[in-house]
């Protein structure tokens, strides 16, 4: 799978980033600047990690191709949920039906003779963010991520957050209602089962079965809503859809300033599906966020989107590995 070379082209030393989510991959070919140099997506294998790393070799592959010249490859660096630093692997995740520890910086390296490293996808979206992002403090962030999860990275005094298991940071699986509802964990009342996608829109349907419900999105069967419909609803005056973004901003608000009295952050980047929402989610996050603050915090915390280009920050955070190693 090593590129191919032409007659008198330019040599440019790349590292390959690859964020693995539970729905989609999204990878790119990154330079010695934090230029991401191409990039792509496919839809992540679900069922069987072997295919699944088989898919994602082959689609980086035809990536490095598309540069055409030679092309060195230095690495690979991988964001996955729940994936291990310390041990290159991922372990139990809750939205991917693969074996319970699959070992893949070992999967991959069977294609690729180059170093690889894995590291959490919400870890990874927090080092794009303190390397390329801009923001007012990058050495004291925390990186949330709105998708078919809720991941978070943190960065403290400049260093990212693993703790000894290199598991640390599972922002995702804090408890934000006691005895609530069932996450993928297994466990009752995570934050994950309340702001990923699934969870706002198991929010909207509750809603949505009241006897006193009003809404557009009643005229769609329940099993249509999506995450991009509910935000149109709500852009479009639909009070129903906006309370489903109130109630989900407070339960995010609440937990992130429980993690915020335990590493400080100056800033909190938010990434992910549900944050393309913009402001329909960030108001009411802001708003939890500040009522919920220790005293001590209060005031001094910014809630954000990313200033990365969609995907970039689990791009760019999971090349940072390799980079960070032979630069």
């Amino acid at each position: 799978m090593k590129p191919t070379s032409s007659p008198g082209s330019e040599a440019i030393d790349v590292v390959a980033g690859i964020d693995i989510g539970a729905t989609s991959t999204k990878y790119g070919l990154v330079d010695q600047e934090g230029g991401v140099l191409a990039r792509g997506a496919i839809p992540t294998v679900r069922d069987d990690e072997d295919a699944a790393v088989a898919a994602i070799a082959e689609a980086v592959s035809r990536l490095l191709s598309r540069l055409g010249g030679e092309t060195p490859l230095q690495g690979i660096g991988i964001g996955a949920p729940n994936a291990v630093f310390h041990r290159g692997t991922v372990e139990h995740a809750p939205n991917l039906d693969w074996s319970e520890i699959v070992p893949l910086a070992e999967l991959f390296s069977r294609f690729f003779s180059v170093p690889v490293r894995v590291t959490n996808d919400a870890n990874a979206a927090a080092m794009g963010e303190m390397l390329y992002g801009r923001v007012c403090d990058p050495s004291n962030l925390m990186a949330v991520t709105l998708g078919t999860g809720v991941g978070g990275g943190f960065v403290v005094d400049g260093r990212l957050l693993y703790g000894h298991t290199g598991c640390g940071g599972e922002l995702g699986h804090l408890i934000a209602e006691r005895d609530g509802r069932l996450c993928g964990c297994g466990r009752r009342g995570c934050l994950e089962a309340y702001a990923s996608v699934g969870g706002f829109l198991e929010t909207m349907r509750e809603l949505l079965a009241r006897d006193d419900a009003r809404s557009v999105l009643l005229e769609k069967p329940l099993e249509a809503l999506s995450g991009e419909s509910v935000t149109a609803a709500a852009r479009a005056g639909d009070l129903l859809a906006r309370e489903c973004f109130q109630r989900t901003g407070a339960v995010l608000g609440r937990v992130l300033a429980d993690a915020v009295a335990i590493t400080g952050p100056r800033v909190i980047v938010v990434l992910g599906g549900l944050a393309a929402a913009g402001d329909l989610i960030l108001e009411p996050t802001r708003l939890a966020l500040e009522e919920s603050l220790y005293v001590a915090f209060r005031g001094s915390v910014e809630v954000v989107l990313s200033s990365l280009p969609e995907g970039d920050a689990a791009i760019l955070g999971a090349a940072a590995l390799i980079r960070s190693a032979v630069d």
